[in-house]
């Protein structure tokens, strides 16, 4: 199969990232195999492959906001009631989906959950309805944890010490397929096209999961650093949910996509906003943006960071910055949860993804349009 490595780790400009042809993976247990059919790219793509976040392993195939239909199925992995495909995990090449099956490609959606899929029944996880060849599944960052240390059993996964990642620690979606703990997979709502999925699997949920880390009350007054594809995701989503958005920007095409979405201010990432914060999220990875946001907060106000990584922060003035109950906080990755959660949020609110496409034979000139602040909104790779 046709996929991307990260060789040498380096800036964009010295090629960290080669083009490769790998063996179509197999299902282990537990596992199903999805056929790619779009995949998100990340800024922590582009941190793994210029060295900002050390490699896990060798030659990685990045990658972890996929979209794809089953085509596989391994050991152990709950079948729909009427799948009369059985998985076929010893086979050399990848099981036909039998006579008449092909539509479910287009007219089923996961979990074998024909017709309209709603807020309720998005999630992560086959469950005990199965799943069945062609089903339309997710893939994000949260690869698995060990469902037992003292993080795992207060349901902050995320932390987990043993937690491993996609397109980091196992093969992600640069590639034609990929493989899935099928407890990790998402379920995904109708009404959106694949290009248009695959950022809500990172960009969405992280972008959720940093907005409810800034504690924003009701009605209230939020600022969004940096307006990429997390940011304006984060934006509709507290725009549904009442709040009065001000977006702090460089990019002038940033800012006039805030506007279009319906945040009531856009200006430079630097600039003071309209009026005080009752809650900032930081997306942008630069951290001379912090002491900037906190300042900008009003008493009790709450900066939530949402990168995985982050340039140092000047000192910080105390009288200035946290006095006055002031918070800081670092968001970590995903629980499966805040997957949950946010996918039924994008059911039932119609969000407008906005999607810079690429094919999958040009990810490098996507990341490295990504690095010089090239791409609108999400960029994504199609087959």
């Amino acid at each position: 199969m046709r996929a991307w490595q990260v060789v040498t780790p380096g800036p964009m400009g010295t090629g960290p990232l080669r083009a490769a042809e790998l063996p179509v993976p197999e299902p282990g247990p537990g596992q199903v195999r999805l056929r790619v059919d779009a995949c998100g790219v990340c800024r922590t793509d582009l941190h793994l492959a210029e060295g900002d976040l050390g490699p896990h392993r060798p030659r990685t195939v990045p990658g972890h906001e996929v979209v794809g239909r089953v085509d596989a199925i391994g050991p152990g992995v709950a079948l729909a009631p009427d799948t009369a495909v059985a998985p076929d995990t010893d086979a050399a090449t990848p099981p036909s989906v039998e006579p008449g099956a092909e539509g479910l490609l287009g007219a089923v959606d996961s979990l074998g959950a024909a017709g309209s899929l709603g807020a309720a029944d998005v999630g992560v996880g086959v469950g005990p309805r199965g799943v069945r060849l062609g089903d339309r599944l997710g893939v994000a960052w949260l690869a698995s944890t060990d469902g037992t240390c003292v993080y795992c059993a207060r349901g902050a996964e995320n932390l987990c010490p043993a937690s491993t990642y996609t397109g980091w620690d196992v093969d992600g979606g640069y590639a034609e397929y990929v493989c899935v703990r099928a407890d990790y997979a998402y379920r995904l709502p109708t009404g959106y096209s694949d290009a248009e999925l695959a950022p809500l699997l990172c960009a969405g949920i992280v972008g959720y999961r940093a907005l409810r880390r800034a504690e924003l009350p009701p009605g209230g007054r939020l600022g969004i650093y940096g307006f990429g594809a997390s940011a304006h995701l984060a934006a509709q989503v507290a725009i549904a949910q009442g709040a009065r958005v001000h977006v702090l920007t460089r990019s002038a095409r940033a800012q006039a996509l805030a506007l279009e979405l319906g945040a009531a201010s856009a200006s430079g990432a630097y600039d003071a906003p309209p009026e005080p914060l009752d809650a900032a999220v930081l997306f942008a990875p630069v951290g001379e943006l912090v002491p900037v946001a906190l300042a900008a907060l009003d008493r009790g106000g709450t900066l939530s960071v949402a990168g995985i990584h982050l340039s140092d922060i000047p000192p910080l003035v105390y009288a200035d910055h946290l006095f006055q109950e002031r918070d800081l906080r670092s968001t970590t990755a995903n629980t499966r949860a805040d997957g949950a959660e946010f996918l039924a949020i994008a059911a039932e609110h119609r969000l407008a993804v906005t999607v810079s496409p690429y094919p999958l034979a040009a990810a490098d000139r996507a990341l490295g349009d990504l690095a010089a602040d090239r791409v609108t909104g999400a960029a994504v790779l199609l087959p």
